[in-house]
């Protein structure tokens, strides 16, 4: 809010001082072009003391009248107030125009002092003195046509019946230029008010936008540790040794889950070493019957993606891709080409009893994995998942 208070002051500050400056440099560039005109501040400040009245008025309108509509929707009030400032405004002008009827005795008596100091008046042949002659042979120039006689009193009796001026045309533009400084100070502050109402908007969707995934962060998190949990369990019966390296492994990836997994994005290296260290934990629970294929390259320093990205889709494989009655694969691949990250996870595919089925609609996995996508890349990203009638397959294409 400060800061387009800030703007929007500058901005009239600006337009005002063009105001100003401008009769003064439209004097000075006429009377370099003109010889004969001299410039002088009399008529600067003659415009000024013009301009200093629209200036009170804009003022009382920007502070006082504008906010009433544009801040607090009370629309009669500011319609109200613009009528009165308009009224004072007009009532100033007209006391400012010279009074036309002080004025007309005046042009009266120059019009008889005219009529009688005029070197061709009237009656002036008349009186010619002999000596005024032409010499003898010369012609004579023709006399001088008398003026047309006016009834006396005509025009002074046509002038006292014209009724008197209320607004002149100098009046009348005053007002017009008033109400468009009204328009144009309400126009400028609907600019900076939606300018800023965006701002607000773009930075609510951005606090919310964090909200949805640290929600979804944390609902990842405890259902990942649900799962590895359980394999250790498991681990514990078949081997012991194998369950305490696991335990090892898993507070490994804790510390990358509590310190990385906060953060907007980890470098691409991390998130494989992590998805490295949980297939390994999750492979040592299996015999070689199940076949598990991992293939990640080796990424540049510069990539970098959201932590905690991939492990769902493995997680899933392991979880619903496993048999131990029947053989089983789990292939996990990535591919790195032209600023493009192409995951690609590929498991088999057993039928499971109704009550297991119901239990897999449930998950939060694969739903919060995709609104974590949607948050972050928009439309830039593609995923797609195929359930074949014996594989289950997911392809996600990244941008990097």
């Amino acid at each position: 809010m400060k800061t387009q208070w800030k703007h929007e002051n500058l901005t009239y500050l600006a337009l005002w001082g063009l105001l100003f400056i401008a009769p003064v440099l439209s004097l000075y560039i006429r009377s370099t072009t003109d010889a004969q005109l001299l410039f002088s501040w009399n008529e600067v400040f003659n415009v000024w003391r013009e301009l200093l009245i629209f200036l009170l008025a804009f003022l009382l309108h920007n502070f006082l009248m504008a906010p009433l509509l544009i801040y607090r929707g009370r629309r009669w009030t500011y319609i109200a107030l613009v009528a009165v400032i308009a009224g004072c405004f007009t009532v100033w002008q007209c006391s400012m125009r010279p009074d036309m009827k002080r004025m007309q005795p005046e042009a009266k008596e120059m019009r008889h002092d005219d009529k009688g100091m005029h070197p061709e008046g009237e009656g002036m042949h008349h009186d010619m003195e002999p000596h005024h002659m032409p010499p003898h042979g010369e012609q004579a120039p023709p006399p001088p046509r008398p003026l047309p006689e006016r009834k006396p009193g005509a025009t002074e009796h046509m002038n006292d019946k014209m009724p008197p001026v209320i607004l002149g045309e100098h009046d009348i533009i005053a007002g017009i230029i008033l109400l468009l400084m009204f328009g144009m100070n309400l126009g400028i502050k609907l600019y900076f008010k939606q300018r800023n109402d965006q701002q607000e908007m773009a930075n609510l969707e951005k606090q919310n936008l964090e909200h949805q995934l640290e929600y979804l962060r944390y609902q990842i998190n405890p259902h990942f540790f649900m799962n590895t949990l359980n394999n250790i369990h498991a681990l514990v019966d078949i081997d012991p040794e194998k369950a305490k390296h696991t335990i090892l492994e898993l507070s490994k990836m804790m510390r990358f889950v509590l310190y990385e997994g906060n953060k907007k994005t980890v470098p691409l290296r991390s998130e494989f070493d992590f998805l490295r260290n949980y297939i390994t934990l999750m492979s040592l629970r299996y015999t070689d019957s199940v076949k598990i294929t991992v293939n990640l390259p080796e990424p540049p320093s510069r990539c970098e993606v959201p932590p905690l990205l991939f492990v769902t889709f493995v997680e899933n494989a392991f979880k619903h891709g496993i048999s131990y009655q029947q053989p089983s694969f789990v292939d996990v691949r990535v591919a790195l080409s032209n600023d493009t990250l192409v995951f690609h996870c590929q498991n088999s595919r057993h039928p499971a009893p109704a009550s297991q089925q119901d239990q897999q609609q449930g998950g939060v996995g694969l739903h919060n994995i995709r609104e974590r996508l949607k948050l972050i890349y928009g439309d830039r990203y593609s995923l797609r998942i195929n359930e074949g009638s014996d594989t289950y397959n997911v392809d996600l294409i990244l941008p990097l």
